[in-house]
């Protein structure tokens, strides 16, 4: 079924994380289409790394590699350049930073015909300066530009300069897996899911929880993930008197039975592209609390499916918290108007039929 145009895509890859997962869905898909999909992964050695290959290679889709020395490494550059020149792809479909400047510029040099962009996230360093001119100057060498959603195109154009409206927007998917269980727990239990860094919001979370017990005692919340982030979380779990009532579950996979035994998700980030653990949540009938940040707006709708707060503010967020985890019927209800949305906007199908739309459009145009 993969005898069609060749696209590659290229990412520099760790682990598996939002837009690894997200390959890992949709490339499979694309040869099902009928696409030659190849992936390209640029890598530093990272156990993770060979993880996602093996993953991804299992799904059917062929994987090359290049190892990168430093972030700048001429020697990757030109072994880039070079095979792009014996494969010929028609596409050249980059992903994140490190793929679009590696990606966009070797492209460029090799001709390749068709060059497509995705950027998936909120990042520090697109704050730092100059960062926007240089980051739009490789983007322009793409003929498309895709934003996982509509929130992080208008993050990219207050910060960076982008143009918003120049993107395409082409949100993450996923794939039902049968029918969600009920909350059946006696605790009031919540589940937050995501790397231990800053910007997911793990800090102002653990503050707005300990509030919200005082109010609710029998109030529990789960952990799931890890990252630099974790010993100064776990000294701020003791130091608000929490270890009792606060699990840290390490890293999950799959994170469905986590979600199922949760009554309520909380996704407190400071920054989102898209907000896959908030889709996730919903495609099982739990309702989220979230930031209302990049494309958790998009997903959730406050008041229906769960519950819109400021980012980086405890005191909306122990209120939504209270009025969720003290209102099991509230929660049912807005749990299955989620699991309702998830699955009449945001299924992987959606994201497959989108990206095949763009990519016979650019051919189209291209010849």
């Amino acid at each position: 079924m993969s005898e069609g145009p060749l696209v590659v895509h290229l990412q520099k890859v760790a682990g598996i994380s939002g837009s690894e997962a997200h390959l890992l869905s949709l490339l499979p898909r694309l040869r099902e289409r009928g696409w030659n999909v190849r992936m390209l992964m640029l890598h530093e050695h990272e156990r993770g790394a060979w993880d996602f290959a093996r993953e991804l290679e299992a799904r059917g889709v062929p994987l090359d590699a290049i190892p990168v020395r430093t972030d700048v490494d001429p020697v990757a550059f030109c072994r880039l350049v070079g095979y792009l020149m014996r494969k010929r792809p028609a596409i050249l479909h980059t992903h994140l930073v490190h793929g679009e400047t590696y990606g966009l510029l070797a492209g460029t040099a090799a001709r390749v015909p068709v060059r497509f962009s995705t950027k998936h996230g909120f990042n520090e360093f697109r704050e730092m300066p100059y960062f926007g001119l240089a980051d739009r100057t490789v983007a322009s060498l793409a003929h498309v530009q895709i934003a996982i959603s509509r929130g992080l195109a208008r993050y990219l154009e207050d910060v960076e300069g982008f143009d918003g409206e120049s993107f395409e927007i082409v949100h993450y998917g996923i794939e039902p897996d049968g029918e969600p269980k009920p909350y059946d727990g006696e605790e009031l239990r919540l589940l937050c899911v995501g790397r231990m860094i800053p910007i997911k919001g793990h800090i102002v979370l653990l503050r707005a929880f300990a509030a919200a017990r005082k109010e609710l005692p029998g109030l529990t919340l789960d952990i799931a993930g890890r990252g630099p982030l974790e010993p100064a979380l776990r000294a701020l779990v003791t130091e608000l008197g929490l270890d009792e009532s606060v699990r840290f579950l390490g890293h999950v996979t799959p994170i469905q039975g986590a979600i199922e035994r949760s009554q309520v998700v909380v996704v407190p980030s400071m920054g989102e592209g898209f907000g896959m653990v908030a889709l996730e949540a919903m495609e099982r009938a739990r309702p989220v609390i979230a930031a209302s940040i990049g494309g958790l707006g998009e997903l959730v709708r406050d008041g229906e499916t769960g519950l819109l707060v400021p980012p980086g503010e405890a005191e909306p967020l122990r209120e939504a918290i209270v009025r969720l985890a003290s209102d099991p019927a509230l929660a049912r209800r807005m749990g299955e108007a989620g699991r309702r949305r998830a699955l009449d906007r945001f299924l992987q199908q959606f994201c497959t039929d989108r990206t095949d739309l763009l990519y016979r459009d650019a051919l189209e145009r291209a010849a």
